[in-house]
C-alpha cells in the first residue's frame, strides 16, 4: 500500500465466527485491514463509529436479511460498496442483489476462501475507475463552468468598451457632422447632401454600437436591472423574428447580484431563441414572478415543442441553460405543454434575509440585503 494512502479497510459481515477468520486472515495476507461483525446490530454499531472501503455482507445473518441491512446503512447514510456473499444454491438471490449496487457475490464452496482476494481485488478496481471517473467528470463540468465565465466577463467588458468608448466616440462624431451640416447648409455649400449622408451613417452606427453594447451586457447592475432587460429581449424578438413576445412581471422582482440576473437572462434569451428556431413558434411569454423561498423563471411558446429532452443528448444550448443554471443554485425544467409547444422552467432558492447583528462598542450593524428580494 501506499504510504499516502491509508490501507483499504473491509468490514465482514457474517455469522460463522470460523469462516469469518479464515476470511480476515486471507485478506489481511493481500495487505488490507479488516474488521468483523456477526449480525447486522453489530455491522451498524460498528459504522457508526468507523469507515470501510468495502462491505463482504452475507446474505442470511441471525437478526437481519442483507436486502434490509443495506437500506439501514443508506437510511443512516452510512452506505459502503458492497460484496454479497451467499450459499449454494442462491445464486438468484445474490444476481438481484447485483441489481440492488452489489459490486459482486461469493458462493460459499469448497473454493470460497480461494476466491475472496480475487473477488475483492476486482471489486475494489471497479471502484477505483469509477472514481476517476467521477473526477475526470467533475474536472471537465468545472472547465466548462470556468470557460463560460470567462466567455461572460469577456462579453461583458467587449460591451463596456463598445458603450464607453466606440460609442462615446461615434456620438461625438455624429454630432459634430451634424453641426458641420448645418453649417455647409447656411453657406449653400455643394457638399451639405454628403455631409448629410455621413451624418445619417453615423447615427446608425451609433445605434448599432449601443444594440451589440446591450447585447453583450444586457443586464443593467442595478436590483431591477433583469426586469429591464427582459423587458428589452420581448421587444427585441418580437421586432427581429416577427412573432408575438411578451414579458410578463405580476410585481416587481429585484435581483441584487449582477451575476445571478446575467444567467437568468442568458437562461430566458437561449429558451425564446429555441422556442422560435426549432419550435418555429408564433407566440412567446416570458414570466417572472417570486415568492418567499423562490424566484421563478418561465418561457412558454406555442411552437411544435421539442423531443430528446435526455440531458446527455441535449444540444449545446440546452446545456449550458443547465451549465449556468447549476452555478447559480437553480434548477432549469424542459417539458412539452398538453396545450401545445414548450416551457423552460428555471427555479432558484431565495436566500433567507439577513440576521442583523451588534457592531462593536454599541454601534448598529448594518444589515447585508438578500441577493434577491420582492419589492
Amino acid at each position: 500500500m501506499s504510504a499516502t494512502h491509508p490501507p483499504v479497510t473491509i468490514l465482514v459481515v457474517d455469522d460463522d465466527p470460523g469462516l469469518t477468520r479464515l476470511i480476515e486472515r486471507e485478506l489481511r495476507r493481500e495487505g488490507y485491514q479488516t474488521a468483523a461483525a456477526g449480525s447486522g446490530k453489530e455491522a451498524t454499531g460498528w459504522l457508526q463509529q468507523h469507515r470501510a472501503d468495502l462491505l463482504l455482507l452475507d446474505l442470511k445473518l441471525p437478526d437481519i436479511e442483507g436486502p434490509a441491512l443495506i437500506e439501514a446503512m443508506a437510511a443512516m447514510g452510512r452506505s459502503v460498496p458492497f460484496i454479497i456473499i451467499t450459499g449454494q444454491g442462491d445464486e438468484r438471490v445474490a444476481v438481484d442483489m447485483m441489481k440492488r449496487g452489489a459490486l459482486d457475490y461469493l458462493v460459499k464452496d469448497v473454493n470460497f476462501i480461494e476466491f475472496v482476494p480475487t473477488v475483492v481485488r476486482r471489486a475494489l478496481a471497479r471502484l477505483e475507475e469509477q472514481a476517476r471517473f467521477a473526477a475526470a467528470e467533475e474536472d471537465r463540468q468545472r472547465l466548462e463552468r470556468e470557460i463560460l465565465q470567462i466567455s461572460e466577463r469577456e462579453q461583458q467588458r467587449i460591451g463596456r468598451d463598445l458603450h464607453d468608448d466606440l460609442g462615446q466616440q461615434l456620438a461625438g462624431l455624429s454630432i459634430l457632422t451634424t453641426v458641420l451640416t448645418r453649417t455647409l447648409a447656411g453657406r449653400a455649400a455643394p457638399e451639405v447632401p454628403a455631409a448629410a449622408k455621413i451624418s445619417d451613417l453615423l447615427k446608425e452606427a451609433v445605434a448599432m454600437t449601443r444594440r451589440l453594447a446591450r447585447g453583450l451586457h444586457p443586464v443593467a447592475p442595478e436590483p431591477d436591472g433583469l426586469v429591464s432587460a427582459l423587458h428589452d429581449l420581448a421587444a427585441r424578438m418580437t421586432g427581429l423574428f416577427h412573432i408575438d413576445c411578451q414579458f410578463d412581471c405580476p410585481t416587481a422582482v429585484q435581483v441584487n447580484d449582477n451575476t445571478t440576473a446575467t444567467h437568468l437572462y442568458r437562461i430566458a434569451q437561449e429558451a425564446v431563441s429555441n422556442a422560435v428556431k426549432h419550435g418555429h413558434a408564433r407566440q412567446v411569454r416570458i414570466g417572472l414572478s417570486s415568492d418567499a423561498e423562490t424566484l421563478t423563471l418561465t418561457v412558454k411558446d406555442d411552437g411544435g415543442g421539442i423531443s430528446g429532452l435526455d440531458p446527455q443528448r441535449q444540444g449545446m444550448g440546452l446545456r449550458i441553460m443547465h451549465y449556468r443554471a447549476d452555478m447559480i443554485g437553480a434548477r432549469v425544467s424542459i417539458a412539452n405543454q398538453t396545450s401545445g409547444g414548450t416551457c423552460v422552467t428555471c427555479t432558484l432558492p431565495m436566500p433567507p434575509p439577513a440576521v442583523p447583528t451588534a457592531a462593536p462598542h454599541g454601534r448598529k450593524a448594518a444589515r447585508k440585503a438578500p441577493v434577491m428580494a420582492k419589492k
